[in-house]
């Protein structure tokens, strides 16, 4: 349905950072927005305050990083969309404060994460990365010592979400057995069995693959006492978060023997761009697998991650809808006609909402259709009322105690 925004669309400033898909440009362009400027690499935190408050929507990958003090300067920002899986290079309490929802694409680079995890196995089990090197070296070295099927091997998932799932599936279509630990109850797919203990998973596993989010509990969750742990000849991967892995510990461990192969996709401090500049203790080490943060990087999965996250940002923009906001709390809302529709972000306090309809009624304003959802720190309230009321009524919402933000949508 075609409808007159009370801020045209062609005023909405978007400004996306780290060659974001162009499948989200698309997206927008068909939506009406037209005003997006396009940046192949990130912004640093100087550069963000030099610029931010002129945009309304933002979108970034995991390198460029939105602090509170760029937040807290984003007088006009809307929306943030983080078009990757984590959002944890955004500061989530600070946009929480200023109202702003934000956006990210949990699910849409699962399969091209699980590709690489099962090609990695296979490729460290048969020793693949140190045959390679020392045939580039003019090296023959045509002999099955150390080199292994998977068929038959035991795959450790750590933590059992959508990719560590998926992993299970395509490991198990291998003919490889599944164990898996996860910190919440999670239901086995196939024939995989659930260990209660993480000690049990590494003590039985011949491949341990990493799933878990980065915070203070997962920080270096594996380090020396955890590698010690693990069966002699392990395959060990990290494509999770970089701060999970003591990679000091992964170095002995595999110079020692007890870990026979790895691949790390994910590092403690990576480089902002592309280029010369990454440093690592597990550079040189023969039968080590080492990517740039791309386990999600193929084109497929960024193509859906565009079409995702701008879907996510239109609706909220176009509609109001905020589903999968890690922000503001999540409304699906119903199209309406013949209406105007009122956005209410504010603290979640008691009578916020009775002061709103107070205000209303004052206006003898008649609502349509009301909705409201809270989280912890906020409440997000939206109103369809008569298509006929008057803007005014929207200088006296923003008046209510407690507001952060508010505007008449359409």
């Amino acid at each position: 349905m075609s409808r007159v925004h009370s801020f045209p669309k062609d005023k909405i400033k978007i400004l996306l950072l780290e060659g974001v898909h162009i499948s989200a440009i698309k997206d927008f362009e068909k939506r009406g927005y037209v005003n997006i400027e396009n940046h192949a690499g990130a912004m640093s935190e100087e550069e963000l305050l030099n610029c931010i408050e002129d945009y309304h929507i933002v979108g970034i990958r995991s390198k460029t990083v939105l602090t509170a003090k760029v937040i807290e300067k984003a007088k006009r920002l809307y929306a943030v969309g983080a078009f990757c899986i984590g959002t944890n290079q955004i500061d989530l309490e600070a946009c929480k404060k200023m109202g702003i929802a934000v956006f990210n694409s949990p699910y849409s680079n699962t399969r091209s994460v699980a590709e690489l995890i099962i090609a990695n196995a296979i490729m460290l089990k048969r020793r693949i990365p140190e045959k390679n090197k020392q045939a580039h070296e003019g090296i023959w070295m045509k002999d099955a010592k150390g080199c292994f099927e998977v068929r038959g091997k035991t795959m450790g998932i750590i933590g059992y979400g959508h990719i560590g799932s998926q992993v299970s599936v395509m490991a198990e279509s291998l003919g490889m057995k599944v164990i898996y630990y996860d910190v919440e109850p999670k239901l086995p797919l196939g024939n995989a069995r659930v260990v209660d203990e993480l000690d049990n998973l590494l003590a039985e596993a011949d491949i341990i693959s990493l799933h878990v989010p980065a915070n203070p509990q997962t920080k270096n969750m594996i380090g020396k006492v955890e590698f010690e742990k693990m069966k002699t000849g392990v395959v060990f991967q990290n494509l999770s978060r970089g701060s999970v892995v003591d990679l000091e510990a992964l170095r002995d461990a595999y110079l020692s023997g007890k870990v026979a192969g790895a691949a790390i996709d994910v590092f403690p401090i990576e480089p902002k761009e592309k280029g010369p500049g990454f440093e690592s203790s597990l550079k040189g080490l023969d039968n080590v697998i080492l990517t740039p943060h791309i386990g999600g990087s193929t084109l497929e999965a960024q193509e859906n991650i565009g079409v995702e996250v701008s879907s996510k940002l239109g609706a909220y923009m176009d509609n109001g809808s905020t589903v999968g906001s890690q922000t503001v709390p999540e409304l699906n809302l119903p199209v309406q006609s013949g209406t105007r529709r009122i956005l209410h972000i504010h603290h979640n306090v008691p009578g916020v909402l009775s002061a709103i309809n107070s205000q209303l009624s004052a206006y003898k304003v008649n609502i349509l259709g009301q909705y409201l959802k809270t989280n912890e720190s906020i409440g997000y309230v939206v109103l369809d009322v008569d298509g006929n009321t008057k803007e005014d009524v929207l200088e006296e919402l923003k008046k209510v105690n407690h507001t952060i933000k508010a505007r008449i949508l359409f």
